[in-house]
């Protein structure tokens, strides 16, 4: 089918692009952190997946292959389907993924919003075979329990996993191991104090 598009986008949408190619505009949705970095006018190239539905043919892009590989993979999970699993990929870096699968944490890709605790169990499950772990998840792995309930209170309080897990990156080394500190410290990266 159609496994990459070239273009430039002519509009950005609430959940999708307009990529225009020869003269023809395709909608193709995103991630939300792609969607973010996307500016009207720029030239972009992604790895797509075409949906065919028996109602629509629905376009999803990527700005690299492993994220649409980790993309195709989801939609194997039982009971998920392509909003779920774009939902996830919007909410959840590949690395977080990564984590809650190697790390057998469901409750991870559970803090997506739209993503249930069984969902979560069941993409878990299902991708621990068939997902590679990558040098990145090293660091993620090496996230301490006092990061992982920082991370934890930074989504309650409605910040996406990725949002969160920048924050918690951005904690200077040397700070304490005290979890109230590490998030006083997380938070101001929100702040700008």
């Amino acid at each position: 089918m159609i496994a990459t598009l070239r273009g430039e986008i002519t509009l950005i949408e609430d959940n999708a692009v307009i990529v225009e190619t020869g003269g023809i505009g395709r909608r193709v949705f995103l991630p939300a952190p792609s969607r973010a970095r996307m500016q009207v006018g720029a030239p972009v190239l992604f790895y797509t997946h075409l949906v065919v539905r028996e109602d629509a043919w629905t376009l999803y892009g990527f700005e690299t292959q492993a994220d649409r590989d980790l993309f195709i993979m989801l939609l194997g999970t039982d009971g998920v389907g392509p909003r779920t699993a774009l939902a996830v990929m919007s909410g959840a870096s590949a690395e977080i993924i990564q984590r809650a699968v190697f790390g057998d944490e469901p409750e991870l890709l559970g803090r997506v919003p739209g993503v249930g605790k069984k969902t979560a169990q069941k993409i878990v499950l299902y991708l621990h075979d068939r997902l590679k772990p990558v040098d990145a998840l090293q660091a993620v792995a090496a996230m301490t329990d006092a990061d992982s309930e920082v991370l934890a209170a930074l989504t309650a309080l409605g910040y996406s996993v990725v949002e969160a897990q920048a924050a918690i990156q951005a904690i200077p080394r040397d700070a304490p191991d005290d979890v109230e500190e590490r998030l006083r410290l997380a938070l101001q990266q929100f702040t700008g104090k």
